[in-house]
């Protein structure tokens, strides 16, 4: 079972602040989609094409998204206790 299953909703569904707010430092592509309102497919062509709009790690044969930045451009203040300092 995936993180996401595990918040009881579907993988195609969207993601509650909940959910958000527990995503590891870093998330997959289809996930970072997910949270965004947007499909598997056009996340990774928005990648692709260099338009994704958060920004991205490649690393090896995968891509990465921090969760930070995710946060950032959705507007979702971290939990206490999680970043710098705390």
């Amino acid at each position: 079972m995936t993180a996401q299953e595990a918040g009881g909703q579907a993988s195609a569904g969207a993601m509650g602040l909940e959910e958000l707010s527990a995503l590891p430092a870093t998330v997959n592509v289809t996930t970072a989609g997910r949270a965004l309102g947007i499909g598997r497919d056009k996340a990774y062509e928005l990648v692709r094409a260099g338009k994704f709009p958060v920004r991205t790690l490649p690393l090896g044969g995968t891509v990465r998204v921090p969760t930070a930045e995710l946060w950032k451009v959705l507007g979702v203040e971290p939990r206490r206790g999680v970043g710098a300092g705390t």
